[in-house]
């Protein structure tokens, strides 16, 4: 765990007792709080105690699948989600990924690649820990400028709490992979990324040839973003190429002035 960062907290839902068990043992080792529900219901009723930072989510469970409280929870907040899920096809990792899960995991899997998932997904998804005053520090100086971008005519970028919102100020919840594709697409503005590029970013890996998932993420960015913005489409499309954000971006702020 981070240095200085409270302890995370992590909502296992699953309906088989013995894998929870399992996970909270072996996560609980690894430093982070522990949650547990058996279905769709324990899960909610957790969540209205005690907002975890991650939940791992079984799809097939009594009371609700998972699919679709995936997409409930979504549709509330950003807490980040990885899908556990005893099928591991293709159309089913996309189907999670469209209903806004972070990452999809397929059972059986080694607890240390879960692990690694995690870490990956809370690296993309927490704002980074306020830097720490030194004793005796001037209290009268100013705090460093955010840097911010600026894009589409109507939306901001800020790296610094890893958030978007419109100049209204009214936020834009993404998941991490969400942001994740839009922070590379920001500092690559008016020039092509291809799906393999995309992926190598988000994923850590390269795509299949049937792999959709990157194509997907796109489309629900592009959901979120489009209605806010002036440019008829913000993200195109370039058949057999890739994508691109087809705005200037006007950074300010910080150390840096530009206009890409």
């Amino acid at each position: 765990m981070t240095e200085g960062r409270a302890v995370q907290t992590v909502l296992v839902v699953d309906d088989q007792a013995a894998l929870r068990e399992t996970l909270a043992d072996f996560l609980t080792g690894e430093g982070y709080r522990v949650e547990e529900a058996a279905s769709v219901a324990e899960a909610r009723l957790q969540i209205s105690k005690h907002k975890p930072d991650l939940i791992l989510l079984d799809l097939n469970m009594p009371g609700g699948d998972g699919l679709s409280y995936a997409a409930e929870v979504r549709s509330a907040s950003a807490i980040p989600i990885i899908i556990l899920s005893g099928k591991g096809g293709l159309v089913d990792r996309v189907v999670g990924l469209e209903v806004g899960a972070d990452d999809y995991l397929a059972k059986p899997f080694e607890l240390r690649e879960l692990l690694a998932r995690i870490r990956a997904v809370m690296r993309r998804t927490m704002p980074p820990p306020s830097p720490a005053v030194a004793p005796g520090a001037d209290q009268a100086v100013s705090a460093p400028v955010e840097r911010l971008a600026r894009f589409g005519g109507g939306l901001v970028f800020n790296p610094g709490r890893r958030q978007v919102h419109t100049e209204a100020g009214t936020p834009i919840d993404l998941t991490g992979a969400e942001y994740k594709l839009l922070a590379s697409l920001i500092e690559r503005p008016n020039r092509v990324m291809s799906r393999d590029a995309i992926s190598d970013i988000i994923q850590g890996r390269e795509l299949s040839v049937f792999d959709r998932s990157i194509d997907t993420l796109v489309s629900r960015l592009r959901k979120k973003l489009e209605p806010h913005v002036e440019a008829s489409q913000l993200i195109k499309t370039l058949r057999g190429e890739g994508y691109v954000l087809a705005t200037d971006v006007e950074w300010t702020g910080g150390s840096e002035k530009s206009r890409t």
